[in-house]
């Protein structure tokens, strides 16, 4: 029941993921179309990742009443089972993780570049992202140190979120209406342009 309720909990968590993306794809298209659907992408993969973890998470379940009831030869089979069972789900996860860490670089580039955010932040959201996709490839790997590397961005996730909520994304409406210059639409790897001379 727990693992069942655990995994009805992990598909909400994939489709909000993805959900992520459909809602910030307009925000991120308004200045830089490619990023924002490679964004989308890259959260779409994620959630189809995590998604298909939860698959290998939930044949726990039949492998364990199989195992209760299963003679002690078959036992050492079905308990192998369980485990690459396990390995699927670790697997998944951190590839969905490499997909948030490589999207999320873009998402934090766009943001940088046309000033949805201050530098600052935007380039804190840059270091966290690339520290936290170097986690998940150790992850990966074998090394277990993914969770101290996600802490950066965790903590850039917060704070965006709590700068969202206070203030939301400028956009040209409400620039104009305020008086404020409108936001600049930059090219996403373009270098700064250099005053003529």
């Amino acid at each position: 029941m727990r693992v069942s309720a655990g995994a009805l909990l992990m598909l909400v968590n994939s489709v909000a993921v993805v959900t992520i993306g459909v809602i910030a794809l307009p925000v991120l298209r308004a200045h830089h179309e490619i990023p924002a659907y490679a964004y989308l992408v890259a959260r779409t993969v994620e959630g189809v990742m995590l998604a298909t973890g939860v698959v290998f998470l939930l044949l726990l379940i039949p492998l364990a009443h199989e195992h209760a009831d299963a003679a002690a030869d078959s036992r050492t089979v079905l308990a192998a089972l369980a485990r690459v069972a396990t390995e699927g789900n670790r697997y998944c996860f951190q590839i969905a993780m490499m997909a948030l860490g490589l999207g999320s670089l873009l998402f934090c580039r766009v943001l940088s570049r046309a000033r949805l955010v201050p530098r600052h932040l935007a380039g804190w959201g840059l270091v966290g992202y690339a520290v936290f996709l170097v986690g998940a490839i150790l992850e990966l790997l074998g090394y277990r140190v993914g969770m101290a590397l996600s802490i950066p961005g965790g903590l850039f996730e917060v704070a965006l979120g709590a700068l969202l909520v206070a203030k939301g994304f400028p956009t040209p409406v409400t620039a104009r209406a305020t008086g404020g210059p409108t936001p600049r639409r930059l090219p996403l790897w373009h270098p700064r342009q250099r005053p003529a001379s």
